[in-house]
């Protein structure tokens, strides 16, 4: 890990965790005609949850840091962007998912933010208060400046590369949260189009112009990517800031320097 700072707090995404082992302590019940009941062991959940909880812990090298649990709302900002957002996603959450919850705000401390996804409220939060560790398997999360853990390794992400992981992440699109991106462009692809023609809003546009999309399609999938930071949203209103780039907002490599562009009221 190297050198680490006094009350460093660890900002786990949650979801993941009491998601794995909620399913994992569920058992199926066959009745037959037509009757199948699933159960769900809490305890069993609750151990599971612990153990991965004290786990990150143990492979950061710490037992004493200040765990804080983030969850996402029921409500989701980012219909209202795209009212398919995970649309395709059917399965309701396992059994006993809230009651996890609940036990969990007992010890620890649980930040849930309505209309915001777990990752938002880890964005918000991280860049509000830098100098933690954010810990969650989720791509979306290389947006956010400062250290990862994602379970593997620890990385460090520059507010230039989060900038450019943002771009690529519009061009090629998430299917597992249900928005597309330009078709035919995955990450590699995106890539190189930048590499080519410059981490730029012009490039962005450019590659969905080119699918005969408009440039409304390409900032719906900015909108849709962009993990939330501290000024991506209201704090006195409690609402987001959608994403709006300015012409020439690009991401000037050489200097570290971003032109965030203008942001506009949420929705």
């Amino acid at each position: 890990m190297g050198e680490r700072t006094l009350n460093m707090k660890l900002l786990i995404d949650c979801d993941y965790i009491v998601y794995k082992c909620c399913a994992a302590a569920e058992t199926e019940m066959d009745f037959g005609d037509d009757v199948i009941v699933v159960t769900s062991n809490f305890s069993d959940a609750m151990k599971c949850v612990k153990r991965d909880l004290n786990r990150i812990q143990s492979d950061l090298g710490s037992f004493d840091d200040e765990l804080i649990l983030f969850f996402t709302s029921p409500n989701n900002f980012r219909k209202k962007i795209l009212p398919e957002y995970k649309g395709h996603r059917q399965r309701k959450k396992p059994c006993g998912f809230k009651r996890v919850i609940q036990e969990l705000k007992k010890n620890y401390r649980v930040i849930l933010k309505d209309t915001l996804e777990a990752d938002d409220a880890l964005g918000i939060y991280a860049t509000k208060y830098p100098g933690n560790i954010i810990v969650s398997p989720d791509k979306d999360m290389r947006q956010i400046p400062g250290k990862l853990y994602d379970f593997k390794e620890t990385v460090t992400i520059s507010p230039d590369e989060g900038a450019k992981w943002h771009l690529i992440q519009a061009l090629a699109g998430d299917n597992t949260d249900g928005y597309s991106g330009v078709p035919g462009v995955g990450v590699k692809k995106a890539e190189k189009i930048f590499e080519e023609k410059g981490y730029t809003w012009k490039a962005v546009v450019e590659t969905f112009q080119e699918k005969e999309m408009t440039e409304q399609d390409a900032l719906v999938n900015a909108r849709l990517a962009r993990i939330l930071t501290t000024n991506d949203y209201d704090h006195e209103r409690k609402e987001p800031i959608l994403w709006q780039p300015d012409q020439d907002y690009k991401i000037n490599s050489s200097s570290g320097s971003t032109n965030e562009g203008n942001r506009v009221s949420s929705v």
